[in-house]
């Protein structure tokens, strides 16, 4: 079975595997952000990969496993249409070790992912959190003999500063950089992306929506769930919601003037910043999916894009963008 539409193609760094310039997210079909049903999270999955998504992301930490083993169900007899990523190391961040990067560790965590998703390859493995008691050359050796057995096709790091990008790619070519990149965070991005594309590695941009800030959708904090998690993001905190909707409606208004949601306005700003990015929105709603998709029809101005820009200036949001107990793992 293959995928009934074709979408806007970027490559993942010089690794040569295509993926739609446009991924999926897939962390909030176990549970993250309020109750979620494994046949809803399936067929969300499908309709993605009919509608041309051709990339998803998952990791062992999502759901303590429970993403991967659904999509794992997801892609049962779809495996060619997908490229799928999953990551290994990331302990939680509240505890006194936020992160693992043992070899030994990273050898039984993609035997174990291999196990969930129910694959004889992952096309990207990531380093979710890097570990700071491990060297990167460590962790990277390790990750390269994964190459080499065939067990992975090629390797991402999350959440890293440019000196350990540039460590880890000198043992094996990183094939992509996954670290939170939007309009409300973009200051360790920029400084990311020089290095990035120094070294031709793609940038995959997760909560390229400010985890639904940038839609417009929360406008106080009693829009959340009471099981939702951004109930424990700073940025959604009543001191701070009031002012980052005050940037967010300037987006709302120019999406107003380009005929375009808030939502895709964001996305279509980010995927003009080069064809090196490559966001991976999450969703659990197929409309929502679908307006996501619909940001690739929104072309840009470079008048607009400064426009969009300077509605939301670097360092303009309020609140960090984790919990306090969980940026000690951030950025290592």
């Amino acid at each position: 079975m293959t995928s009934s539409k074709s979408l806007l193609k970027r490559f993942l760094g010089s690794s040569g595997i295509e993926v739609s310039a446009i991924g999926l997210g897939c962390m909030s079909l176990s549970g993250v952000y309020g109750k979620t049903s494994d046949d809803d999270g399936i067929a969300l999955i499908h309709e993605a990969l009919d509608c041309g998504i051709t990339m998803l992301d998952t990791s062992d930490m999502y759901g303590f496993g429970h993403n991967e083993e659904l999509v794992g169900k997801a892609i049962k007899g779809r495996r060619d249409d997908v490229v799928l990523a999953t990551k290994f190391g990331n302990l939680g961040g509240g505890g006194s070790k936020i992160a693992d990067g043992r070899p030994e560790y990273v050898i039984s965590s993609c035997e174990k992912s291999l196990k969930r998703l129910g694959v004889e390859v992952i096309d990207l493995y990531y380093q979710h959190r890097v570990d700071p008691t491990v060297p990167a050359e460590d962790t990277f050796g390790a990750m390269a003999r994964l190459v080499e057995q065939g067990k992975v096709r090629t390797l991402g790091i999350s959440e890293a500063r440019p000196e350990t990008i540039r460590r880890a790619h000198a043992v094996h070519p990183l094939a992509a950089v996954q670290n939170e990149f939007s309009l409300l965070y973009r200051t360790e991005a920029d400084e990311t992306l020089s290095t990035t594309r120094e070294l031709e590695i793609s940038f995959v941009a997760y909560s390229p929506l400010g985890r639904g800030l940038l839609t417009g959708a929360v406008e106080n904090p009693g829009d959340l769930i009471e099981t939702d998690a951004r109930r424990r993001h700073p940025r959604f905190a009543p001191e701070n919601l009031s002012h980052n909707m005050t940037l967010v409606q300037r987006i709302q208004e120019i999406a107003r003037a380009k005929k375009c949601t808030p939502g895709q306005l964001a996305l279509a700003w980010l995927l003009a910043q080069g064809e090196d990015i490559i966001p991976i929105p999450g969703t659990k709603r197929k409309e929502r999916l679908a307006e996501n998709i619909g940001a690739l029809s929104v072309q840009l101005r470079d008048d607009e894009l400064a426009q969009i820009s300077d509605a939301v200036p670097v360092g303009a949001v309020a609140g960090l963008r984790y919990p306090e107990p969980l940026m000690k793992s951030l950025y290592l």
